[in-house]
C-alpha cells in the first residue's frame, strides 16, 4: 500500500440521518449509516483508505464491472455488548474469504490485516447507529469492483473497494417454506460457486421468483451434475439434525460458499459433544428421513438469516411440514449461545468477537 492503513483519514458527515431512523422498524438493508469507507486500487497498488459521508458514485458508463462482472462482496455484522461495547462477529474469517475471492475473480488481493482494520474504522465511526435493541445489529457490508472504463474482456486494472453499514432487524420474519430445485443450478464444479461474487446471486433469482411464486421463501440448491445432492440454500447454508447427528453438506466440493455463521455451528456442536458429519447429503436421505420421522431438525445458517427455522421443504408435488420449531433442541440452544456470545452476555472462550474501540 502506498501508506499505511492505520492512517484512515476521516471527513464527517454535516448532515446525519440518525434521528431519522425508526428504531424499532428496521427492514432489513434499506436504511443507511451516515458514512461509508472508500479505498482505490492503481498502478497495482493499493491507496489510502478514507472514509466519507454516504453518499453516491459517479460511474463512466464502460465501467468494466457492469459489463464483465468482476464484482464480490462480504456481509458481517457489529453488535452493542451488555457492557456498551462494540463486537464485530469473526471478521477474520470474511477477510480470508474476500482475499479468496479475489484470487478466484483475478482482482487484487486485500491483505487481511487491512480487511480488518478498515471494518473497525467503518464500525467506529458510525458506531451511534448500532441497536440497543435485542435481536438487531449493524450490518456491514465490505465489496469490490473492477472500475476500469474499457470495453473489453479483460481483468481490470482498477479497483474500488468499499465498505458502508446498515442497521438491520432480522432478516427472516417468520419460519421458512423452502423447495428443492432439481432444474436450475446454482453453481457447477469448477465455477465460481465458492466465490462469493455478485453473478452467483444474480443467476439465482428467477428460478428463486418461480419458488416465491409456488409459495417458497428460498431454494435449496442441489449439484449441477445430477442435482442428487443438496449444496445450499439462497441466502444460507443449510444443516439437518438426523438421528441425533448435525449433517451438513461438505465445503471441500467448490461449489458451496464457506459458511461463516455454518462452521460457528459445527464448531459448537463439537464443543458440546455432538456427533458432527459434515459429508454428501443426498436428497433421497433427507425425504426418507422426513418420511420414518428420524429428521428432526432443519435450518438454515448465515450471517444475515442468522439460524433460520424452515418449517416446510417442497419436493417435487409434495410439502413436508417439520417438526414444531419449539422442539427443536439443538438449533434453538445455537441461537441463543451465538446470541449471547455476540453480545457479551457469556464468555467468548473461541474468541470470535473482535472488539472494536
Amino acid at each position: 500500500m502506498a501508506n499505511s492503513v492505520l492512517d484512515i483519514k476521516v471527513t464527517r458527515t454535516t448532515n446525519s440521518k440518525l434521528a431519522q431512523v425508526d428504531w424499532n422498524n428496521l427492514p432489513f438493508g434499506k436504511v443507511f449509516s451516515d458514512h461509508m469507507l472508500v479505498m482505490n486500487y492503481e498502478n497495482g497498488e493499493w491507496g489510502t483508505p478514507e472514509v466519507v459521508p454516504f453518499g453516491h458514485l459517479q460511474l463512466h458508463p464502460a465501467t468494466s464491472a457492469i459489463h464483465y462482472g468482476q464484482s464480490i462482496f462480504e456481509g458481517l455484522k457489529a453488535y452493542r455488548t451488555v457492557d456498551n461495547d462494540i463486537a464485530v462477529f469473526r471478521p477474520d474469517m470474511n477477510a480470508k474469504r474476500f482475499k479468496d475471492s479475489c484470487l478466484r475473480m483475478c482482482m487484487p488481493e486485500l491483505p487481511e490485516e487491512v480487511f480488518l482494520s478498515c471494518v473497525d474504522k467503518i464500525v467506529a465511526v458510525d458506531s451511534d447507529w448500532i441497536p440497543y435493541k435485542g435481536g438487531y445489529s449493524l450490518y456491514i457490508r465490505p465489496f469490490m469492483f473492477a472500475v476500469d472504463d474499457y470495453i473489453g474482456i479483460k481483468s481490470s486494472d482498477t479497483y474500488k473497494f468499499m465498505i458502508f453499514t446498515c442497521p438491520v432487524g432480522a432478516y427472516y420474519a417468520e419460519p421458512l417454506n423452502v423447495k428443492i430445485e432439481e432444474k436450475y443450478t446454482r453453481a457447477s464444479t469448477g465455477g465460481v460457486g465458492r466465490a462469493k461474487t455478485a453473478g452467483n446471486y444474480a443467476a439465482s433469482l428467477y428460478p428463486a421468483k418461480l419458488g416465491k411464486d409456488a409459495g417458497f421463501h428460498q431454494l435449496v440448491w442441489t449439484d449441477g451434475a445430477e442435482h442428487k445432492y443438496i449444496e445450499e440454500s439462497g441466502t444460507m447454508n443449510i444443516m439437518f439434525v438426523i438421528d441425533g447427528v448435525l449433517v451438513t453438506p461438505s465445503e471441500e466440493s467448490d461449489t458451496i460458499l464457506r459458511g461463516i455463521t455454518k462452521r460457528s455451528v459445527v464448531e459448537l456442536a463439537n464443543d458440546w459433544g455432538m456427533p458432527v458429519e459434515e459429508r454428501k447429503v443426498s436428497v433421497e436421505e433427507v425425504i426418507t428421513a422426513i418420511r420414518n420421522g428420524s429428521l428432526t431438525e432443519v435450518f438454515g445458517a448465515g450471517t444475515a438469516a442468522t439460524i433460520a427455522q424452515i418449517q416446510r421443504l417442497g419436493f417435487r408435488d409434495e410439502l413436508f411440514e417439520l417438526s414444531p420449531i419449539a422442539n427443536r433442541e439443538f438449533s434453538n440452544k445455537v441461537y441463543n449461545h451465538l446470541d449471547k456470545i455476540k453480545t457479551g452476555q457469556i464468555e467468548d472462550k473461541f474468541n470470535w468477537v473482535r472488539k472494536v474501540k
